[in-house]
């Protein structure tokens, strides 16, 4: 299960934002997840939340308003942002256009919710 079609992944969708599953061990990976993430214009964070593993995300098109630990910063195509462990963050959209990014994070990392236990997030498992 080596390659996997844009038009067979696995579309979530949670708080507007939708999450398209590539890679997960439920599609063959054993080392990391990936999926491609679309936030639509005027889309505001639900809060923020942590993973226990460091969480990639690599901006595809448009820009996202990004809180990291207390910073405001902006997450713009070409641009990655590294996200370490345990550490506060959120993501919105308050531009004109669609914000797209693929993340990444290491098969087993969980997020952290406040008032929720830790979970794997279903686009990566």
């Amino acid at each position: 299960m080596g390659l996997i079609h844009a038009g067979s992944a696995t579309t979530f969708s949670m708080h507007q934002v939708q999450f398209i599953g590539l890679a997960a061990p439920s599609r063959g990976s054993t080392e990391n997840a990936v999926w491609k993430i679309v936030i639509p214009p005027n889309t505001m964070a639900k809060g923020p939340h942590q993973v226990t593993r460091d969480e990639i995300f690599v901006a595809l098109s448009g820009a996202a308003d990004v809180q990291l630990d207390g910073r405001s910063l902006s997450l713009e195509a070409g641009a990655a942002l590294v996200v370490p462990a345990n550490t506060d963050f959120s993501i919105s959209n308050s531009g004109p256009d669609p914000f797209e990014a693929v993340a990444v994070l290491p098969v087993g990392g969980q997020a952290l919710v406040e008032g929720q236990p830790p979970f794997v997030p279903p686009w990566a498992q």
